[in-house]
């Protein structure tokens, strides 16, 4: 066995607000996984819990992360199912159908190729923020259990994708072009197609931890482009991309149309609400208006709620909605399914809507209503000004007259003109604005609001 070394503190860095990420042989190595897992066993074995499934995704680092979390899993006297390389959602599956008490995914996500980190999940809920603070502390106190766990091997690949394909169900055949973009979801890509009727064409399926082929966000249009030329070039109706642990999807049409995540729950909806009326559905603060008065048209109620997997997460199991998701397109169905983010599953049902409708997917998204919008823009900010911009802001968006105020997450104001949001990154030292409104004017009025706030609060806000 390998002779770990237990670190006395960890580097405040790595412990973000929904998962724990750092920069390979910089911040972040073996001996900090080693020591998390030292953390986390402790964690379960105080609740009496016993067991944990563990995946990891195709970086290059990610091999021996899982094996260095696994020693530490184990030394706390937990039992540990080793589920091996895939998506993050095949670790969540494995989670729920070996009956595990806790979920531990070794991923960089959609980040540059020497970043990694760590999901969690405990007792079925996402183990984040607080949770993750505590681990830090619990390392700093070195207050640690021991025990003697064993780890097996244990295969969840085929039931995983014959789980994805049990909820298919269209009506007429469709041409679907595929880019996992190098990441974890590869193979699992080129077994699902395998399964499903129509004509499907697949690229970049090879699991490469230095994505060769263009970086792992499909929610970054520029990274969208391979997938829109393999469209074009096959006649496509469609095409899906993946990040690099296969919770987030990206979708364009026939035309290279991009579909927002805002967008897409919408369409997916329906059929929701068709079993569940009256349900709340759930999207993040960066959601469009559009989101908000479709879901309404179809009988459903619209929840804004905060930013990050992990929010959405805990907020979907206390209002029992059957559907949420975010503007960056992690999407969580518990209707027929678990409530956790599964980008692959997402596909799955998207193209059981596609295919039982009798529009295109092309004239499905071209029906939806024309809002004039920003990107997010992300401009730096220091991470102790941050969050006291914000605060600022709020503060006089307060005193503003006919304006509509959100603060559940930065501060969202609705206008006559539309609305625009900002608020703090809670990963990186950057502040978030997005604006939406129903004409180019109107849009263009929003920008000057925000850059009149941000430049009280001394903030340069040129990027708008």
């Amino acid at each position: 066995m390998t002779v770990r070394t237990l670190k006395t503190a960890l580097n405040a860095s790595i412990l973000r607000a929904y998962d724990i990420r750092g920069v390979v042989g910089e911040n972040f190595g073996e001996d900090d996984l080693y020591t998390i897992g030292r953390a986390f066993g402790s964690e379960m074995a105080d609740r009496e819990l016993k067991s944990a499934c563990v995946g990891y995704d195709g970086r290059l680092s990610s091999p021996m992360l899982e094996a260095a979390l696994v020693d530490g899993l184990t030394e706390c006297g937990i039992d540990v199912i080793r589920t091996g390389r895939g998506p993050s959602p095949m670790l969540y599956y494995a989670t729920v159908s070996f009956e595990a008490d806790a979920g531990l995914m070794i991923t960089g996500s959609h980040n540059p190729p020497d970043f990694n980190g760590l999901k969690m999940t405990l007792e079925g809920k996402a183990f984040f923020d607080e949770d993750i603070q505590n681990l830090g502390r619990r390392v700093q106190a070195g207050n640690y259990r021991d025990g003697a766990g064993k780890s097996e091997q244990r295969a969840v690949f085929d039931e995983y994708v014959n789980r994805m394909k049990q909820d298919y169900g269209g009506g007429k055949e469709l041409r679907v072009a595929w880019d996992p973009g190098n990441g974890a979801a590869g193979e699992v890509t080129d077994a699902l197609v395998k399964k499903l009727p129509g004509e499907h064409f697949v690229i970049n399926s090879e699991i490469d931890g230095t994505f060769p082929a263009h970086h792992p966000d499909p929610t970054v249009e520029k990274n969208l482009l391979q997938l829109k030329e393999l469209v074009a070039a096959n006649d496509c109706d469609l095409g899906i991309g993946f990040d690099g642990d296969g919770d987030r999807i990206g979708v364009v049409d026939k035309l290279g149309n991009v579909m927002w995540g805002d967008q897409l729950l919408v369409m997916l909806a329906r059929d929701v609400l068709a079993d569940h009326p009256g349900a709340p559905i759930l999207c993040d603060v960066k959601a469009s208006r559009v989101f908000f008065d479709e879901i309404e048209k179809m009988g459903g109620k619209p929840v804004m709620w905060k930013a990050g997997h992990s929010h959405i997460k805990s907020k979907m199991v206390e209002l029992k909605s059957p559907l949420a998701g975010e503007m960056s397109a992690h999407i969580f169905f518990k209707h027929r399914y678990y409530g956790y983010d599964d980008a692959i599953y997402t596909a799955v049902r998207l193209l059981s809507v596609i295919a039982n409708s009798d529009a295109s997917f092309t004239e499905m998204l071209a029906a939806l209503p024309k809002m004039y919008n920003t990107p997010e823009i992300r401009f730096d900010c220091p991470d102790d000004r941050k969050f006291k911009v914000v605060d600022e802001i709020v503060a006089r968006a307060r005193a503003l007259e006919g304006v509509e105020i959100f603060d559940m997450d930065g501060v969202r104001v609705e206008t006559p003109e539309g609305w625009w949001l900002l608020r703090a990154s809670n990963t990186q030292p950057m502040l978030v604005v997005r604006c939406e409104s129903a004409t180019e004017a109107g849009l263009e009025k929003l920008k000057n609001d925000v850059r009149a706030q941000l430049k009280q609060s001394n903030v340069d806000a040129s990027a708008i």
